[in-house]
């Protein structure tokens, strides 16, 4: 059994040689000396060799017959088919193995490409060439460099490694690893890679993505970065399309806005370079950051448009606002940058220290310079609410056609309310906070100071109706002023609360209050 499978190995053996073809080759001298050059037939002058479809030429060369191998010397030039062709200085061919080994001006061609290095190996059998200390390669569109790297004959394909650099007019891609294919021009990125615009030094990072260098498409899918002129977008998945300046982006985006300060967050966007706009929903959220203190608005879509520091952001639907010490709610908010003005729509609410502040529209404007809130304006069925600081069941409040604020240190100062102006407080004890009466006044115009939270001064700008009752006479319907709705429950307390959905739920014993006051009327 052992000399079957033995001479089985000598069958196989000699199988595989009768199929190694041999090389062949023709010079104008040739000569041995054994002394020097031991085993080897020496070729000088105009020497060709051929071999499986191969043929090569140098000014001199050795042939090793007993092992197949061809050692070329001096202006070698290599031809496989009617495709490629390379030079050098040295060429070392293993026929046997169909490996070559190429060094000193490398300079190879095929009909996409043109390669250039000092050492290169050539992989006949796999199609492969190889490459451990740098290469150029330039095809019409790019100049690829990389100090590794394999190229694969049949299909057009880089593999480069370790420094790489692919430069065009256009653009310039640092990467560690990149696939990069000659004839379409498509680049697979798998590493720490960087593509910065030459002309406006736009940037994009990411570690794992596809490059198209010929259409300026790319389509990253690990730590995406745009770095635009005034913005910066992150996402776990980017698309840009540099020719139509669009860019969109998918899940855990964040969109900095470096000349306002201003971030955008959220789970989609989509941006228009060109037009200066901004797109961004599901879970969108903008933030302003001044003084280290945030405010964030959030509504269910986004649109920032115009160019800096004269951009408009519109946030629609189911908008809640959060700062530390400032939180909203509506429907809507139309922000002009440039003004400083933030517009409020669709039953508007805001909470500043203990006071809810509703109207048809509210006004936040804040001063352009400091970015600090500065005043407001309530426009239309202006009504202040603040709870008493004893009993839950009774609320301060003012109320009156327009009303117009004004803060100092981000706190609700002065207030001066402006046509059918109307007031119910509740007087305590300053020593014993004890209730001791509640007072109601009716003017035109009337005119607060504001300490913490609660009313400090009360001035009547024309003349007055006023109420004055104690605790056990106060009639039910002067405990509520018509159109009182207490909406506590709608306020963002955390951060994460304006992602809480929330609605309006009306005060019934206020309606039953003025259903009754009608009523006695009629």
């Amino acid at each position: 059994m052992k000399r079957v499978f033995i001479l089985f190995l000598l069958f196989i053996s000699s199988a595989v040689l009768s199929q190694t073809k041999k090389i062949k080759y023709e010079a104008e001298i040739q000569e041995v000396n054994e002394k020097k050059f031991p085993g080897a037939t020496i070729l000088l002058g105009n020497v060709k060799m051929t071999h499986d479809g191969i043929v090569l030429t140098s000014q001199q060369a050795l042939f090793y017959k007993e092992r197949n191998f061809f050692k070329a010397i001096g202006k070698v030039l290599v031809r496989q088919g009617d495709t490629v062709t390379q030079t050098s200085n040295y060429v070392d061919y293993d026929a046997n193995s169909k490996q070559a080994l190429s060094w000193g001006n490398v300079v190879l061609k095929d009909p996409t490409m043109t390669m250039t290095s000092d050492t290169l190996h050539f992989d006949r059998l796999n199609q492969k060439l190889y490459y451990n200390s740098y290469a150029t390669i330039k095809d019409q569109t790019n100049t690829l460099k990389s100090k590794n790297g394999n190229y694969y004959l049949e299909n057009k394909k880089f593999t480069a490694t370790t420094r790489v650099t692919v430069i065009n007019p256009d653009h310039h891609l640092e990467s560690n690893h990149l696939d990069y294919y000659t004839n379409s021009g498509l680049t697979y990125l798998y590493g720490p890679s960087t593509v910065t615009n030459i002309q406006n030094e736009n940037r994009i990072y990411c570690e794992k993505g596809f490059y198209n260098t010929k259409t300026d498409i790319s389509h990253f899918v690990k730590s995406a970065k745009l770095y635009l002129k005034e913005r910066t977008i992150e996402g776990d998945s980017l698309y840009y399309d540099k020719n139509k300046g669009f860019a969109s982006a998918t899940k855990n985006i964040t969109v900095i806005d470096t000349v306002q300060n201003f971030i955008t967050k959220g789970n989609y966007a989509e941006i228009f370079e060109l037009k200066d706009s901004l797109y961004i929903v599901d879970k969108a959220v903008g933030i302003s950051i001044v003084d280290k203190d945030s405010t964030f608005i959030h509504g269910d879509t986004i649109l920032i448009t115009g160019q800096p520091k004269k951009r408009i952001i519109r946030t629609y639907h189911n908008v809640k606002i959060f700062k530390s010490d400032l939180q909203g709610k509506c429907d809507s908010i139309h922000t002009n940058q440039e003004s400083g003005v933030s517009k409020m729509f669709r039953n508007p609410v805001i909470w500043s220290d203990k006071n809810q502040i509703t109207g048809d529209t509210i006004h936040l404007i804040s001063n352009t310079e400091t970015e600090k809130l500065d005043s407001l304006k309530v426009l239309n069925n202006s009504f202040i609410i603040s709870k008493d600081s004893i009993s839950k069941n009774n609320f301060n409040q003012i109320k009156g056609r327009n009303m117009f604020g004004k803060f100092k240190t981000n706190k609700l100062r002065f207030l001066l309310v402006k046509g059918n102006a109307e007031s119910v407080y509740f007087n305590r004890n300053e020593q014993t906070n004890k209730l001791e009466t509640i007072t109601k006044e009716i003017s035109s115009n009337i005119e607060f100071t504001l300490t913490k939270g609660q009313i400090e001064t009360i001035k009547y700008l024309k003349t007055s109706d006023g109420y004055t009752y104690p605790p056990s006479q106060l009639p039910d319907d002067v405990r509520k002023l018509k159109g009182f709705v207490w909406r506590e429950n709608e306020q963002p307390k955390r951060m994460k609360d304006i992602f809480i959905k929330t609605h309006t739920i009306p005060d019934l014993t206020s309606l039953k209050s003025d259903f009754n006051s009608k009523k006695n009327k009629n």
